[in-house]
């Protein structure tokens, strides 16, 4: 699968979200959208990247890992609170890739492929390519780019954003090249268009660089992020995803590494966290817990880069394997050196719930949300463990609040669906279900939900309002099709 890089520039870079700001030299950038310009406003790009998210989801294996979202929403936040976006109000879509990619969406739509945790080998690495994303769609770099072609339009910018589904998903297992109706030689001409220019890449080196610094990390990581990069070419393996359409060059190492000579070289420790969640990812990535469980093994009993995150990842692949036990065993060493570890935490209740000791779990869960409400990996696992305990209207209850505050995370209504299934609850699952195929750009099959919902909800004039409403919205879309 091939994801390019879109953002607020042009359409093809590292990862992101979208708006104009003043640059460092007192230069204005151009404000992209008055009713004047014609331009595409950022209320107009907001609704089209929702749009093309949902298309996205549709096409391309996503990831729901809670351990590893939440991990990646605050690194992404703390990113963003430094930069120079002004709606830092971002989405994130973790796309189970193996592949080194990422990618920003105009509109604050952040996507990150699983295989970019596993080839940056520090947090700092990984900020770098984030930070030069945030960067790219701060600037609005695509909007600028379409604007100098005096091609701006609605129809032409949804147009790009849907060839980025069409790239990412032909090739693929389940993609379905033909949904975007474009044939090859257009999609070879879009693609070539999906690349900024080197004047962009250049303000969004710098700039990315300065969230960097302002937020406490390392400016030097970019050069060395580049430097793998090119390290992976020159020795004859397949570049980087990212590299295809966001080329780095010697020239632009030099000037990354020049950059951060400007500022005093020092250590900065590695986030822990980071460690433990490309642990997790590449446990997930091996073909069997029985692979990951020799791998890591013998890690933890020879040399390890991050011994913890063997350790850690070590546990995880027992359990996978069914070897709860086992698990335990490899886990307790990190839970008696850090007993308040949220994530080591986590996995102790993980491996009770899957040996079916609900009880301690779900105690263990319920202390640690009085201390951390709302913390998403542990508002998930609750009511994963609710669900397989048999206490599906406390299950129930707990996502039904849960969806209100995170109404775009498709998995919640996943499991709200779910829940609601095995507590007889019919009207609860068609309603759950119609959220969970909006979110995911499968609009007939949310219409048939809500249909069946509408008959099941009549008598109650509150819920059948809101439902009729949510159909409305199902068929603007299906008319719409702005990605078709």
């Amino acid at each position: 699968m091939t994801a390019l890089f879109i953002t607020g520039g042009a359409l093809a870079s590292l990862s992101g979200n979208a708006h104009a700001v003043d640059e460092d030299d007192g230069m204005r950038l151009p404000m992209l959208g008055d009713t004047s310009s014609g331009m595409i406003s950022p209320s107009q790009e907001r609704q089209l990247g929702q749009n093309w998210l949902r298309l996205y989801r549709s096409q391309v294996p996503t990831s729901s890992d809670p351990l590893i979202i939440d991990y990646l929403e605050t690194l992404l936040n703390r990113l963003a609170a430094h930069s120079q976006l002004d709606n830092k109000q971002l989405d994130l879509v973790l796309v189970q890739n193996a592949t080194m990619n990422a990618f920003a969406v105009p509109g604050g739509i952040i996507g990150v492929h699983t295989g970019l945790l596993t080839y940056a080998k520090t947090e700092n690495q990984l900020s770098s390519v984030l930070a030069h994303e945030l960067a790219h769609l701060s600037q609005r770099h695509y909007a600028r780019q379409l604007e100098q072609e005096k091609k701006m339009s609605v129809p032409f910018y949804a147009a790009m954003l849907a060839s980025l589904v069409l790239l990412a998903s032909s090739g693929s297992q389940g993609g379905d090249v033909g949904m975007a109706a474009l044939s090859a030689t257009q999609a070879a001409a879009l693609d070539a268009r999906l690349r900024f220019s080197r004047q962009n890449e250049q303000e969004a080196d710098r700039i990315g660089m300065q969230t960097m610094i302002q937020a406490g990390l390392d400016p030097y990581a970019a050069s060395e992020m580049f430097e793998e990069m090119l390290r992976g070419v020159r020795y004859g393996r397949r570049p980087p995803e990212f590299l295809l359409t966001h080329p780095v060059t010697e020239s632009r190492v030099a000037d990354a590494r020049n950059r951060a000579m400007h500022y005093p070289r020092k250590a900065y420790e590695d986030n822990p966290q980071f460690q433990l969640m490309r642990a997790r990812i590449r446990v997930y990535s091996e073909e069997t817990p029985q692979l990951a469980v020799r791998r890591l093994k013998g890690e933890v009993e020879g040399e390890s880069a991050a011994p913890d995150a063997s350790r850690y990842g070590l546990s995880l692949a027992y359990n996978l394997a069914g070897q709860h036990k086992e698990a335990m065993e490899a886990l307790k060493p990190l839970l008696e050196q850090e007993p308040d570890n949220l994530t080591y935490q986590i996995m102790a209740t993980d491996i009770e719930v899957a040996n079916a000791q609900y009880p301690k779990a779900l105690k263990t869960l319920t202390d640690l949300l009085e201390k951390n409400p709302d913390n998403h990996p542990l508002t998930i696992r609750y009511a994963e463990a609710l669900m397989k305990s048999g206490d599906y209207q406390r299950c129930a209850e707990v996502l039904e609040r849960y969806s209100r505050r995170r109404s775009t995370d498709d998995y919640v209504w996943y499991l709200l669906a779910e829940v609601n299934g095995l507590a007889g609850n019919i009207l609860g699952v068609h309603e759950a279900r119609a959220e969970y195929f909006i979110l995911n750009g499968i609009y007939d099959r949310a219409q048939i939900q809500l249909r069946n919902a509408l008959k099941l909800a009549q008598g109650s004039f509150h819920r059948t309002a809101l439902l009729e409403e949510r159909m409305k919205y199902v068929e603007r879309m299906l008319q719409d099709r702005a990605f078709r």
